[in-house]
């Protein structure tokens, strides 16, 4: 199991040869502009919700690959709506499990909002569980810190990807605490850097962590990590 930092909050999972892509924005990203999306082909690309800086490149990378799109109800009705074939797009909800060839996936919630780039209403912003076997890996998407967290402290996850740039999101600070929520000793962060608003300090991030006892990850953009 792997994944691929693309920017922003744009990763790649290679889950068994599977591959997932979650929340493509690289095209209008400036420090990912050495990145060649035309050489991104995942099996499954999923939206945690319709802000431009999550589904930018959903539809040029999709075209290419005919990737399987998955989304909460109303986001997916916007994918659709962008050309996607209904066959190539799965719409969930909260609660739902999907059973899928790498392994299941829950919809969890995630405090934040949601409109795709059209204006219009998007449903909730969320997040995803991926069971990959016997390894557990949550991805929060855009998301406050809130105490709907804590539901997922028994779930022994192995990994959590969690925002921390702040304004928009979380900051480094209630990652930490979002840490503890959710009882994961291993993160990556997302969704810093990319704007001004959402810059941060790598070193003190990274310190901050490891206070907590905690391991965090920053990969460069474009670096792939074991996990």
């Amino acid at each position: 199991m792997s994944v691929t930092y693309y920017g922003q909050s744009c990763v790649e999972f290679t889950f068994n040869g599977t591959k997932v892509l979650l929340d493509p924005f690289i095209t209008y990203n400036p420090l990912a502009k050495y990145i060649d999306i035309s050489s991104i082909e995942p099996d499954y690309i999923f939206l945690s919700h319709g802000h431009q800086d999550h589904v930018a490149d959903m539809e040029r990378i999709q075209k290419k690959s005919n990737a399987t799109v998955v989304a909460i109800v109303e986001t997916a009705e916007w994918v659709r709506k962008q050309g996607v074939e209904s066959e190539n797009v799965i719409e969930f909800n909260f609660g739902g499990t999907l059973t899928l060839p790498f392994g299941k996936v829950k919809m969890v919630y995630a405090l934040h909002t949601n409109s795709t780039p059209d204006g219009n209403y998007g449903g909730f912003p969320c997040g995803y569980v991926f069971f990959i076997g016997d390894r557990r890996v949550y991805f929060a998407g855009d998301t406050g810190l809130t105490l709907e967290m804590k539901l997922l402290d028994d779930l022994d996850l192995d990994w959590a990807f969690l925002p921390i740039g702040g304004h928009y999101t979380m900051d480094m600070f209630d990652a930490v605490k979002a840490a503890g929520f959710i009882n994961c000793k291993n993160i990556v962060g997302i969704h810093y850097d990319t704007f001004p608003p959402i810059a941060i300090d790598k070193k003190k991030a990274i310190a901050l962590f490891q206070e907590s006892e905690l391991r965090l990850e920053l990969p460069s953009i474009g670096e792939t990590i074991i996990l």
